[in-house]
């Protein structure tokens, strides 16, 4: 068996500038951590760039080198929630290298229950931005106080430009299914084909339904309703992935 390799992290696509000097990349980790934290205790609608700036001890300025609003800002949430669940899986699986089917299939469950339960933020945003909210243009990241209507002065004109938050509308399920699917094709030693992909999407979009159901019915994860999403992913992907 080779090693299962970690699928590659990206740039997201939200950002309107890449962090090159490593105090850039610090100053953002910094901003997604209080991003998250915030919204444990907020809510999306509540969270605000200047409430995420004061709590990452960086000036609002920093935010809008980095993001054109706060939607913008949860989207790379978003994004790096979906690299370190997918180098979570990679060392799960790298480090059991005799798993079968069951087991592999069990590793990707685990870890996203695992993040939910754990990871700040993860419950809420997990690999996607909340639906809009009533009066949030997807442009605008509304409900903000007015601080996200614009850049404060800074961070215009560099980089791209960047990517508008409504530009963001990508599938994040395809995505969460595209790096499993690479990841599974590897461990088990079998091409990454259309058919893999389409069983492993469908796979995806029943987990991340029942797995929302479990946490809205227990804020920990309600135990029995995990259980049967186990079972279903056993019986509609193991038989036909071993």
């Amino acid at each position: 068996m080779v090693p299962v390799p970690q699928t590659r992290p990206q740039a997201s696509p939200s950002l309107r500038r890449t962090p090159v000097q490593q105090r850039s990349a610090e100053r953002l980790a910094r901003i997604l951590d209080a991003c998250a934290e915030l919204l444990d205790e907020t809510g999306y609608e509540q969270l605000s760039t200047r409430a995420v700036a004061s709590r990452a001890g960086v000036p609002i300025g920093s935010v809008y080198r980095f993001f054109g609003n706060k939607r913008a800002m949860v989207a790379a949430l978003a994004h790096r929630n979906l690299d370190e669940y997918a180098r979570r899986v990679s060392d799960r699986l790298a480090a059991a290298p005799l798993l079968d089917a069951y087991g592999a299939i069990d590793s990707v469950l685990d870890e996203f229950i695992a993040m939910k339960r754990t990871v700040p933020g993860f419950a809420l945003v997990d690999f996607g931005v909340p639906a809009t909210a009533s009066g949030e243009s997807e442009g605008e990241g509304g409900g903000d106080g007015g601080d996200d209507g614009g850049d404060n002065g800074e961070g215009g004109g560099e980089g791209s430009g960047g990517t508008s938050a409504g530009s963001l509308a990508e599938d994040p399920n395809r995505q969460v299914a595209e790096r499993i699917c690479a990841l599974l094709a590897t461990h088990l030693n079998r091409p990454s084909d259309d058919d893999l992909r389409r069983k492993v999407l469908v796979g995806v979009e029943t987990a991340d339904a029942l797995v929302r159901l479990a946490f809205r019915t227990d804020p920990a994860g309600d135990p029995a309703l995990i259980d049967e999403t186990r079972h279903l992913l056993h019986a509609y992907l193991a038989h036909w992935l071993a």
